[in-house]
């Protein structure tokens, strides 16, 4: 019999099973080496990180309040980088041009985002957005907090929340308030004033806070929510009487104004101004921008800087901006079916 002539396929079928085996053996090498290496290349990044300019990109025109917001962070943020920080303003749609740029950037901590709270706003206003609010885009930090304030044109008989509610409701008129806009913060404030009181008011949209505060002065409307930097100087000289503030807690920079919250339990608007990055981008470098935005805010020039376009800064940890997001989210999308807020 001959015997090499019948083991010669089984030593076939060996050598191709030990050669599958040995395959998928370096298979699981791979793998199992795959989240070290992916590990030890993101701490590398992070350890170089800057290596080059970053850019800044602030979702609204030059000269509001969030590129203004912008041009304070920009000088510290630079110093404790290591690099420059570019400020590029990419305005338009409420703050969407800018979000999609760079939601739809290189995750590697080289382009940011600074917004206003429009973006949380503006997934419960449009009926589409070309990105995804929650999952495209990570919170780095809560750069600073902003009340909205409700005014009134003096010769207007309130001075009070309790003395507007009482009289608009012994009235039965609908009175007519301002805004900054359709969707904007000083909209949802008042929407949600007027369906938490349940008093008759019509909500007037202007483009901007500055054509309404013209109209509020001049008593073409008896009142107005607006950004706290539009009307601080003429709350000063009594051109307008300042009847309570949007955030649940009095602002520091008008401590003798009281929060709607203290007579409307629960209200609270805070036009704040965030800092985020494309997901994706490394947890070690959203820490490092973190941390020089932080120590930013320690600076008494930067706070007194924020305080001058009405915001107090704060600089957060991410997951306290990313609590607000999801939170505000949900509330904005029931405000805004509950009050109709549409943009086309």
């Amino acid at each position: 019999m001959d015997i090499s002539n019948n083991q010669e396929p089984r030593l076939k079928r060996q050598r191709a099973v030990l050669t599958k085996l040995a395959g998928l053996a370096g298979a699981v090498l791979v793998l199992a080496a795959t989240p070290f290496q992916t590990h030890a290349s993101e701490a590398g990044a992070a350890d170089s990180y800057p290596a080059k300019p970053i850019s800044m990109i602030v979702s609204y025109p030059p000269g509001g309040s969030v590129d203004a917001a912008g041009r304070i962070l920009q000088d510290p943020l630079s110093r404790t980088l290591g690099q420059t920080v570019v400020i590029e303003n990419k305005g338009g749609a409420g703050g969407t041009i800018g979000t999609r740029y760079v939601a739809s950037a290189k995750p590697d901590g080289y382009t940011m985002l600074l917004t206003l709270s429009s973006h949380t706003i503006n997934p419960a206003i449009y009926t589409s957005l070309p990105f995804d609010t929650e999952k495209d885009l990570i919170a780095v930090s809560l750069v600073a907090s902003a009340p909205q304030v409700l005014v009134a044109n003096p010769k207007f008989p309130v001075k009070s929340i309790d003395q507007l509610i009482k009289y608009v409701k012994d009235s039965g008129e609908e009175i007519p308030y301002g805004s900054a806009g359709i969707g904007s913060p000083s909209h949802i404030a008042g929407e949600l004033f007027r369906l938490k009181t349940g008093l008759k008011l019509t909500h007037i949209a202007y483009r901007g806070g500055g054509p309404a505060t013209v109209d509020v002065l001049g008593g073409q409307i008896p009142l107005l929510w607006v950004s706290l930097p539009s009307v601080t100087q003429h709350i000063a000289s009594g051109a307008l009487n300042a009847l309570a503030v949007s955030t649940a807690k009095r602002t520091p920079i008008l401590p003798d104004v009281p929060s709607i919250a203290e007579t409307i339990d629960g209200f609270n608007v805070d036009s704040w101004y965030g800092m985020f990055a494309p997901a994706g981008t490394p947890a070690a470098i959203v820490a490092k921008m973190q941390k020089a935005i932080a120590q930013a805010s320690q600076d008494k020039r930067i706070q007194e800087a924020f305080n001058a376009i009405g915001a107090v800064v704060v600089g957060s940890p991410p997951d306290e901006l990313e609590a607000i997001v999801k939170r505000e989210v949900v509330m904005w999308k029931a405000l805004a079916k509950e009050a109709n807020i549409k943009v086309n």
